[in-house]
């Protein structure tokens, strides 16, 4: 380690740091408002240090880290969305009869084994970033224990991460034993040869399994939907959101050197048909708004695979602006389930939202904008997202993927429209009581809401900074 390399790494150690700072000072007062701004300075201070680590990238960190432009773009956008996550955090614990200060730091740790994760170039770092990032969420997913189908959640989550690890760990194994290398620059020197290396290729199947269940793509999806309606609103949007960027961020990086082979092409090519298909058409059977947008993020990790055919620079373009505009989308979504929640539990049934308009005109409208961008109607980031990932398919003439896009895209527009009518519709005598939006919330969500529809009309600086980005790619 040299004065470079510790610059390099500052976002890390600064997460890290103020992991610390939040457990001692957990220790010495417990102070809802206190430990919430300590984590709300260390998460600024890592996102300021990104552009202090900027300034030497890349950087090779040992074997184990890159420091790129890639990661650290990626590093931003999973701490801008665990800084979301703080702010409603606060708000919805506030009105929970649960101790409020260790979801704090379980949400610095998860943040740091995904930072961790979408700077990893070796499987070591890619286990390690991984089994922080896990521990931590198995906390967080039950962390209302005395909610409904909370606990539950939290065993379901745990048994999904560790069959994850298991595969994973096997795949690297075998992967191993044909390159003699845990880097994943191993495959692309494999993968040079004419043939086609047996383990190598086992590997790779057993790994994308792994990071498959992470995702909670087709078929690896079964408790995806359980999950996402046991755990608390705030911390789905960051299972959602953060967790599932970092390992979409992993993935590019791992399968740059597998998609030399046809056969791994293939494989992506089902399973993202196969979560096109199933996260749309199952997501039309369900009342749970929580249980929608969890078969709807199935569908939408579908869409994005669809961009991994090309395994270009164009790909991990569509696939970044793809990302942004579903990270703030279901950051206000599951923003806007945790304002409403109450202390009985989240607004989860279709019928909490009837007739919001007429009760809470502001937070009907954020939510419309975040369905109209969830279903890829023009003038929202969704649909400039979804145009990318297009041309992506085209460019790669992927068109029989593209084909099964656009109709699962068209049937999605029935359960995303169905909630907006719901919204609309005339207001029932028992709908659950709507208490003032706390400052922050709304501060937070309108903003957001106003970023989905400012880069859905002018999204040429997002699209140049991702270019610059992208085009250095290692």
């Amino acid at each position: 380690m040299n004065a470079s390399n510790t610059l390099a790494l500052l976002p890390l150690l600064l997460l890290a740091s103020s992991c610390i700072v939040v457990m001692l000072a957990m220790a010495v007062k417990r102070s809802h408002a206190l430990t919430a701004a300590l984590t709300l300075i260390g998460l600024a201070g890592s996102f300021v240090s990104i552009f202090v680590a900027a300034q030497d990238a890349p950087r090779q960190v040992t074997s184990l880290l890159l420091i790129d432009s890639y990661a650290l773009f990626y590093m931003g956008l999973i701490i801008a969305s665990t800084a979301a996550v703080v702010v409603l955090s606060y708000s919805y614990l506030a009105r929970r009869p649960v101790q409020r200060e260790e979801i704090y730091l379980l949400l610095l740790l998860s943040t740091l084994g995904c930072v961790t994760l979408v700077a990893s170039v070796h499987f070591v770092s890619f286990l390690l970033g991984l089994e922080i990032l896990s521990v931590s969420l198995y906390a967080m997913v039950a962390y209302c224990k005395d909610a409904e189908q909370g606990v539950e959640a939290g065993i379901k989550y745990l048994i999904l991460a560790s069959a994850s690890v298991a595969f994973l760990l096997m795949g690297a194994a075998l992967i191993y034993a044909d390159t003699g290398s845990m880097a994943f620059s191993g495959i692309a020197r494999r993968a040079i040869g004419t043939a086609s290396p047996i383990l190598v290729l086992a590997g790779i199947a057993l790994t994308v399994t792994g990071i498959g269940f992470k995702l909670g793509v087709v078929p690896f999806h079964l408790w995806t939907p359980d999950v996402y309606q046991g755990a608390p609103a705030p911390v789905t949007a960051f299972v959602a959101t953060a967790s599932k960027t970092a390992m979409v961020a992993l993935l590019l990086r791992f399968l740059g050197p597998a998609l030399h082979y046809r056969a791994v092409l293939v494989l992506f090519s089902l399973i993202a048909i196969a979560s096109m298909c199933a996260g749309n058409f199952l997501a039309i059977r369900q009342n749970n708004v929580k249980r929608i947008l969890a078969y709807s993020s199935i569908a939408h990790f579908g869409y994005i695979l669809v961009a991994f055919q090309v395994g270009t620079t164009l790909a991990a373009e569509s696939v970044a602006f793809y990302l942004v505009a579903y990270t703030v989308t279901l950051l206000v979504a599951f923003g806007i389930v945790a304002v409403l929640s109450t202390t009985e539990g989240d607004a989860g049934d279709l019928e909490d939202y009837r007739g919001l308009f007429w009760r809470r005109p502001l937070l009907a409208g954020i939510f419309t904008v975040a369905l109209l961008s969830l279903a890829g109607i023009p003038a929202t980031m969704g649909f400039l997202g979804k145009f990318y990932i297009l041309a992506a398919g085209a460019a790669s003439s992927a068109w029989l993927l593209m084909f099964f896009l656009v109709i699962t895209s068209v049937a999605g527009l029935f359960y995303y429209l169905r909630i907006v009518m719901t919204l609309y519709a005339s207001p029932t005598t028992d709908a659950i009581p709507t208490r003032r939006l706390s400052a922050a919330s709304a501060v937070l969500l309108s903003g957001l809401a106003a970023v989905l529809i400012w880069f859905g009309v002018y999204s040429a600086p997002l699209l140049n900074l991702i270019h610059a980005v992208m085009s250095t790619m290692s």
